[in-house]
């Protein structure tokens, strides 16, 4: 049985004075009970606020972005052992975000994706398609290209057994557009599909979540699809109680 996870990213948003009240509200709410695994991923000049009042408690800390490198002379890097230091247990790479403003190309997220997973973190691997690939019936070769480039290697099919893979919808990302919960299902079965071509032990396990715009009052009916297993929250996870309902949506 998959554990449900519901991951906030909280982007290039926040203070530490609002995440102070952030953090300890969304802690105060996952005490009190959720059936899903909850991580939160702030800006990373707030791991540290965020590790220290999270200590103790059932919420995982995540972090945006990693270097591929693990130290040496690349100015405003961050390395995995530097997260882990932090006390991140998960970092989110490929994000559309990333692949488009910074030219960061799936053989690049690959290499992330590896190093992250040799280095002990929890890859969340982002895929998914814009608007005019999906309106040119591209969805799925644009999927699978990004995720065969770690399909097809050894070390990337390694590394996808400690990762979770979210599906975002470059087109719902921001915009208010929603994929309907069944759009998000077939494209989420064809991930899993696509998996099993390779490991069915592995498809079989491996979390999927939907990363488009999801908000407490669509949470449960995509959550309810048989192959989506939660959630990459973007802005509603800078609201506690939203990403709170959110994070109790999973049965």
């Amino acid at each position: 049985m998959r554990k449900p996870l519901v991951a906030g990213n909280w982007k290039m948003n926040g203070s530490s004075e609002t995440a102070q009240g952030l953090i300890a509200g969304i802690r105060e709410g996952v005490e009190a009970g959720v059936a899903a695994e909850v991580a939160i991923c702030p800006p990373f000049v707030y791991l540290s606020q965020a590790a220290a009042m999270l200590e103790g408690s059932a919420v995982a800390l995540g972090a945006q972005n990693v270097s591929q490198h693990d130290s040496g002379a690349y100015t405003g890097e961050i390395s995995s052992s530097m997260l882990l230091d932090m006390g991140c247990s998960y970092v989110i790479l490929g994000h559309s975000e990333r692949r488009a403003y910074y030219g960061e190309d799936d053989a690049l997220v690959a290499e992330k994706v590896i190093a992250a997973h040799g280095a002990g973190l929890k890859p969340i691997l982002c895929v998914g398609e814009t608007l005019d690939e999906r309106e040119s019936d591209r969805t799925e070769a644009v999927v699978a290209r990004q995720l065969d480039v770690l399909l097809d290697t050894a070390e990337g099919l390694a590394a996808l057994q400690d990762s979770v893979i979210a599906y975002e919808p470059v087109w719902a990302i921001g915009t208010g557009m929603t994929a309907t919960p069944q759009q998000a299902q077939d494209v989420h079965a064809f991930i899993r599909q696509r998996i099993a071509a390779k490991d069915a032990e592995l498809a079989g396990k491996i979390r999927l979540l939907y990363g488009g715009s999801v908000k407490g009052a669509n949470a449960a009916e995509l959550f309810a699809m048989a192959d989506i297993d939660g959630g990459l929250i973007g802005g509603a996870s800078l609201q506690a109680e939203e990403f709170l309902t959110i994070c109790r949506a999973p049965e």
